[in-house]
């Protein structure tokens, strides 16, 4: 497949800038932006649809972006090079490809039920906790996020970056509020699961090395600066804290999840060698 090759600043090329600028503009695309040689292979290795690769005009390509494109059905553009460096943010040379990725839907039933704690983060503020939380959650064995609420993108470059290619291997899913989430783990228990939703704060009534989190439980991580909402805080079935020394008075919110993650981690290892 010949590329098309874009050397100036045309609506095509605005159309890739909004992926990276504008939130409105990227979901009603359906796309979003990729960076970075790790993403960009995972991206195709958990079967995302890639709708198009960018690479500069007129340059080699290595083995990687050739077997990418060759066993890859996408749009091919080859752009001048100070566009595509652009378009990666880099300030040094422009990377050998970027990608143009489709957006799954934000339907619930993406994340599997029965593999591990399922993490809710209720209005994050920042893409790269999001993304912190993402890489903990396909480290330690969790099986999904869940956005909810006025929050951070995921599908925002500065989260995908910081996930460094899992993103890709982990279902988020944006909702609006806590309510759905409710809804969702109501339809599980009336099929026979076990689902306990566990907040995290300062003032929880348990630890997590108190509490059995070797099932599918769903664990709440409030927003950075002002914590889990009254309505979530009802909603739970139990509050965790997690034990600290020193003059903190809380963790930063994508390091509380991987606290929880890891003893739900630890628990699990330790019953399967029981």
């Amino acid at each position: 497949m010949r590329a098309t090759r874009v050397s100036r600043r045309n609506a095509t090329f605005q159309q890739w800038q909004t992926l990276l600028t504008n939130r409105t503009k990227r979901t009603r695309a359906g796309e979003f932006l990729v960076q970075g040689v790790r993403p960009i292979t995972l991206a195709a290795e958990q079967g995302w649809t890639i709708r198009s690769f960018l690479s500069v005009d007129g340059a080699r390509l290595s083995q990687w972006a050739t077997g990418l494109l060759d066993r890859t059905a996408a749009d091919r553009y080859a752009l001048a090079p100070e566009l595509l460096q652009e378009l990666a943010e880099k300030d040094e040379d422009a990377p050998e490809m970027l990608a143009v990725v489709e957006m799954p839907p934000d339907d619930l039933s993406r994340i599997p039920a029965g593999a591990g704690p399922t993490l809710v983060f209720d209005r994050p503020s920042s893409p790269g906790n999001i993304g912190t939380m993402i890489r903990s959650i396909d480290a330690l064995g969790g099986t999904g996020l869940v956005v909810t609420g006025h929050a951070a993108d995921p599908f925002d470059p500065k989260c995908v970056r910081a996930t460094t290619g899992s993103f890709f291997a982990v279902p988020v899913v944006r909702v609006g509020s806590h309510a759905d989430v409710l809804t969702w783990v109501a339809r599980r228990r009336d099929r026979g699961e076990t689902v306990s939703v566990l907040g995290t704060d300062e003032d929880g009534d348990a630890t997590p090395h108190e509490t059995d989190l070797t099932g599918s439980d769903v664990v709440v991580i409030g927003n950075e600066t002002r914590g889990m909402t009254a309505a979530w805080r009802e909603a739970c079935d139990r509050v965790l804290s997690i034990p600290m020394t020193g003059s903190a008075s809380s963790l930063n919110a994508a390091s509380a999840a991987t606290v929880v993650l890891y003893e739900a981690h630890r628990q699990r290892l330790t019953r399967a060698g029981a």
